[in-house]
């Protein structure tokens, strides 16, 4: 089969990052938590637990050692109780998530009400909302009934989104009338190319492979957008899921992958998909 990988896939600069600095942390330290998931990865998350990298849910869970915060960031108060127990902070945040809380927190000192654009179950839209004293979550149209119409507003967007989701809910909040709007772009570069590239492909192939775990938000807009465009589109996160039956009758594929999938996922799948061409094709 003959396979395309878009342009720009895979490990964005924060993940890389991240992953770096929890394989220098578990080299340095004897005991290492990660306050959640350090990435939306199952396979890079078994590979670091199985160094020795352990992940918990609550900075109650530890006692002692190391804590590596995530790639998403941290709530001002998670970081409060992590230094009132003595624990060693080693931060992972990317520095995009660091901006946007900077933002965040910028917006409610000059006074604006801050409305992030996103997720409210996100981890990274969680540690925004613990990073100011008081920031709303909109995920759409309906959100904005709860709020205001007197009131000045700061809104910024989850970093993951698409920039058509971003705008269509800005235009929403245009046409409440608010006393004040101030908005700014906090979008990532790295996953908007990654969505151009990803859209680009999928018009080209008989088939679309979006890689990357089931919980990462920008690898499920990867692939929302990819089905937009190409209703034969599906989201895996590595070769093992693949139910062969879909390659059936298809010629030409096309792969992308979320920023947080390793490359050699990516690899195994293109090698995979193309050593198929020689087999018979599913029934």
């Amino acid at each position: 089969m003959k396979v395309l990988l878009a342009e720009k896939c895979g490990f964005c600069p924060g993940v890389r990052n991240a992953i770096k600095l929890a394989q220098k942390t578990l080299a340095e330290e004897k005991e290492v938590y990660c306050l959640g998931p350090i990435i939306h990865n199952e396979d890079v998350v078994r590979r670091l637990s199985e160094a020795g990298l352990k992940t918990v849910s609550s900075i109650d869970e530890v006692h002692s050692g190391t804590v590596l915060i995530r790639s998403h960031g941290a709530t001002l108060e998670e970081l409060d109780k992590i230094k009132r127990k003595g624990l060693k902070i080693v931060d992972a945040t990317c520095v995009l998530v660091k901006r946007v809380q900077q933002i965040a927190r910028t917006l409610n000192e000059e006074g604006y009400r801050a409305i992030i654009v996103g997720d409210k179950n996100h981890p990274e839209v969680k540690a925004v909302v613990g990073s100011a004293p008081d920031v709303r979550v909109v995920a759409g149209p309906n959100d904005l009934d709860n709020l205001s119409t007197n009131e000045r507003l700061g809104v910024i967007c989850q970093t993951t989104q698409s920039p058509d989701y971003f705008a269509e809910t800005v235009a929403a909040i245009l046409k409440k009338g608010f006393l004040e709007l101030k908005i700014i772009n906090t979008l990532c570069r790295e996953t908007m190319a990654r969505q151009e590239a990803a859209v680009k492909l999928c018009r080209q192939v008989d088939v679309m492979f979006v890689l990357g775990g089931l919980h990462s938000a920008n690898t499920k807009k990867l692939a929302e957008l990819c089905k937009k465009h190409n209703p034969q589109t599906f989201h895996l996160q590595n070769w093992q899921e693949l139910d062969k039956r879909i390659l059936s009758g298809k010629r030409t594929a096309g792969v992308t992958a979320g920023a947080s999938t390793p490359d050699w996922v990516i690899e195994d799948f293109v090698r995979h998909l193309q050593e198929y061409s020689s087999e018979e094709p599913a029934l």
